[in-house]
């Protein structure tokens, strides 16, 4: 069968239905070269996504410098960075219906083009308040169906159990894109100004579309789009009655997964608008400290993410071989109590004015909040079936990325209005606390891939038991 029409690299010539079973359908040195391809792939896509972080992260470098130049208050200047959020979500949305009719190779082209328009008019030195927030808004248009189009994308080469660590590694970008731009924006930012810091990443968005165009590719596993023509006397395919969207999306495990991701992205969005201001308003370092904290802090960030990886990875290969698991307790009870000790860590993080004891949290407790990303990516992906994943994933960002709109604005207001800095920065991680604490509770007790995809019979062979060790 044709699957998802021919791919401008090599891996769309791939016939082979699946990347691990593909042994049993073409020879040992195919199926080696097809895994080849699907990790060539996945890499590709770590630096598509590490690429989307440092457009997000640029923004926040640049607050103190930005606010200082074109005379903005704090919540002036988080409204320019919700902008980004303004057509984020509807993006998303739109972006995860086009899968079903445009190859998602041809549509991360597409967005990596517009990331770098979006950029580059900030190097010109009229450009404003206007002018930013004119951006940030068509950025954030085109980096809304960035994750689920990228993630959909990378699951036609694998099978759904070994998509756990692929999986961690894309999202591991964003912490990549933070760890790396943080401190190179940062150089780019006290050596020749802010503006040039929008320019480099335009600049860097346009050489992953050169490369991309070269190796991108469709995966075996990838489902058709647009209308498949039936050969003239042959019987048309049989298909199963679709799963109504309105099921996917009321499900527990979809409705904790988003609720779940909209809480670390709360976090991640606030963290990228403001952890530099932050550290240099109350906690007293400089700009190049602040960077070199936040590069730490996405490095643990992204450590956290891909060590969940491996032990699901492992845990797969321990039911292969028939071991039992090592602890019995299904993957979003887990995720939810690492959810809800993150929660009260942001409690003592704002509330402490020791600077070592603020890192410690950090770069310790703070940063396992994302992983709930991996899992929630994954657990719709199970539930969802494959012409209806992309749509699946992509109303899970729309819905999550909501919280890009409201943290930035949110925590900005909350800190302007605060008695001073510091208190107002307490208020605001304190309201982040609460959400990351609920949030983990409705992870606990509903996050539950296994049981819903059975009861909306999109339980496949090639899914892997719902415990991880």
């Amino acid at each position: 069968m044709r699957r998802g029409g021919r791919g401008r690299g090599r891996g769309g010539a791939a016939s082979v239905t699946s990347t691990a079973g593909a042994a049993s359908a073409v020879a040992p040195g195919a199926a080696a070269a097809v895994r080849g391809r699907a990790w060539r792939t996945t890499w590709l896509l770590l630096a598509f996504m590490l690429v989307n972080f440092a457009d997000k992260t640029v923004m926040g470098l640049a607050a103190s410098p930005v606010m200082r130049d074109l005379g903005l208050t704090r919540e002036q200047f988080g409204t320019a960075s919700s902008a980004f959020f303004a057509l984020f979500s509807l993006a998303a949305l739109a972006g995860s219906f086009l899968t079903r009719t445009v190859r998602t190779s041809v549509l991360l082209l597409g967005m990596a083009l517009l990331w770098s328009a979006a950029q580059l008019p900030m190097l010109v030195g009229a450009a404003g308040f206007g002018v930013l927030v004119a951006t940030r808004v068509l950025l954030g248009a085109a980096e809304g169906p960035a994750s689920p189009v990228a993630l959909h994308h990378m699951y036609g080469w694998f099978e759904q159990k070994d998509r756990t660590l692929p999986t961690a590694v894309l999202l591991a970008g964003a912490a990549a894109g933070v760890a790396i731009a943080a401190p190179t924006l940062g150089v780019v930012i006290d050596h020749s100004g802010w503006r040039w810091a929008f320019g480099v990443v335009g600049i860097v968005g346009l050489a992953w579309a050169a490369v991309w165009l070269r190796y991108g590719g469709e995966g075996p596993l990838a489902p058709a789009v647009g209308r498949q023509r039936v050969p003239e006397g042959a019987a048309a395919p049989v298909r199963a009655a679709p799963v109504p969207y309105r099921r996917l999306l009321l499900s527990g495990t979809w409705l904790a997964a988003a609720l779940g991701s909209f809480a670390a992205y709360w976090t991640l969005s606030a963290g990228l608008t403001w952890s530099a201001d932050y550290f240099q308003e109350v906690g007293g370092l400089s700009l190049r400290g602040a960077s070199l904290l936040i590069m730490l802090s996405a490095l643990t960030k992204g450590a956290a993410m891909l060590a969940h990886g491996v032990l699901v990875q492992r845990s797969v290969k321990r039911a292969a071989a028939g071991l039992p698991p090592r602890l019995r307790w299904p993957s979003g009870v887990k995720t939810g109590l690492v959810m809800i000790l993150a929660g009260v860590a942001t409690v003592c993080f704002a509330a402490t004015d020791v600077l070592w004891l603020k890192i410690v949290l950090l770069l310790g407790p703070l940063s396992v909040t994302d992983i709930v990303l991996t899992v929630a990516a994954t657990a719709v992906s199970r539930i969802s079936p494959a012409d209806r994943r992309g749509v699946a994933l992509g109303t899970l960002t729309g819905v999550f990325a909501l919280a890009g709109v409201l943290a930035p604005l949110v925590m900005g207001h909350i800190v302007d209005a605060g008695a001073t800095v510091a208190s107002g920065y307490f208020g605001a991680y304190g309201l982040m606390a609460g959400l990351v604490t609920v949030a983990g509770v409705a992870v606990v007790l509903f996050l539950r891939p296994e049981r819903d995809a059975r009861r909306l019979g999109t339980e496949g062979p090639g899914d892997g038991p719902d415990t991880h060790p």
